[in-house]
């Protein structure tokens, strides 16, 4: 391989529009060469399971940016309640809703994570991570709702941020709440090749 084959098999998009997403890749010494966000319809399909749903999204989102010659990765999270799979807050009476359900309860938040590589085989990984919040009173969700820190995310809270405080209990990875499983993304990365101390 000639050195100017490795740079092109080595160059990576990320399709996400998330800074969250930015800084977990950071994290593991991984910077994009290109952040090209997808434009994809992400409403669930009917009796679409949560996990089903966040790894049929970063496979479409993957599918949408991919190129020839290069590594595409996306990721996609999902909040379940059951069966239910809870929206993204982008006003506060969702967020209100989701805090509400969720207080004192177990729920599960699916990451998925799909590479297609340079030949243009796509490799999927899904995280699953079990969360239970402590009950939660009205002062607190009010105090939450007023941070704004809801605004955007999946379930209506932020786990990098003062939502924190509200886990009484976390099994999984706390990086695939945050909306990137490092474990899961690192496997693929090196399994295609790219270079990772």
């Amino acid at each position: 391989m000639t050195n100017k084959e490795r740079v092109t098999r080595s160059k990576l998009i990320l399709a996400s529009a998330s800074p969250r997403r930015l800084d977990l890749l950071a994290r593991i010494g991984v910077v994009p060469d290109e952040v090209r966000p997808a434009d994809i319809d992400e409403a669930a399909l009917k009796s679409e399971l949560p996990a089903a749903h966040a790894q049929r999204l970063a496979a479409e989102k993957a599918a949408a940016v991919a190129e020839p010659g290069v590594l595409t990765l996306a990721a996609d999270t999902v909040v379940a309640a059951g069966r239910g799979i809870l929206p993204k807050a982008e006003d506060e009476v969702t967020a209100r809703h989701c805090l509400e359900l969720l207080s004192g309860r177990r729920h599960r938040v699916h990451s998925a994570v799909t590479l297609i590589d340079a030949e243009g085989k796509a490799r999927h990984r899904l995280s699953t991570t079990i969360v239970t919040f402590k009950r939660l009173t009205g002062q607190e969700i009010a105090a939450y709702l007023a941070s704004g820190e809801w605004q955007g995310k999946a379930g209506g809270y932020a786990i990098q941020g003062r939502a924190e405080a509200f886990v009484r209990f976390l099994s999984g990875s706390h990086s695939g709440v945050v909306g990137l499983p490092l474990f899961e993304t690192r496997a693929l990365l090196l399994s295609a090749g790219y270079p990772l101390g």
